[in-house]
């Protein structure tokens, strides 16, 4: 089972600044412009990467769900939900035999996906 170290490891070895702002979350510190940064929750037995993109837009619901839907069929690790009224970015895996190769993909998939998703997301933005 992967510890707090080992997670924290992985971090540095992918240079990613970052900062635990209470035990076991981490804050990944990026410069995207205008996206939350990526949160990680090592909660064994999982891990969980996080992004908080904008709160679900007011119109054109039907459409953006639609986006949403059809961004999720293009996800290799992770996906979109909904929490409350925010759509959220995550991904989870399991910390038993948590390798740096893994870590990795999932956090390079959610920041791809940022990247190459959010700008469509953003024009539902009110």
């Amino acid at each position: 089972m992967r510890t707090k170290q080992d997670i924290e490891q992985y971090m540095i070895e992918m240079d990613l600044e970052f900062e635990e702002i209470r035990d076991g979350v981490y804050h990944i510190l990026d410069d995207l412009e205008d996206i939350n940064d990526i949160f990680i929750l090592f909660t064994p037995p999982i891990v969980t990467f996080m992004v908080r993109l904008m709160p679900v837009p007011e119109e054109k619901r039907e459409e953006f769900y639609h986006l949403l839907l059809e961004l999720n069929g293009q996800m290799i690790a992770g996906a979109y939900s909904i929490e409350d009224t925010t759509v959220v970015l995550s991904d989870t895996l399991q910390t038993e035999n948590l390798d740096f190769n893994e870590f990795q993909a999932s956090i390079e998939s959610l920041a791809t996906a940022l990247v190459e998703d959010y700008p469509q997301l953003a024009m539902y933005k009110f």
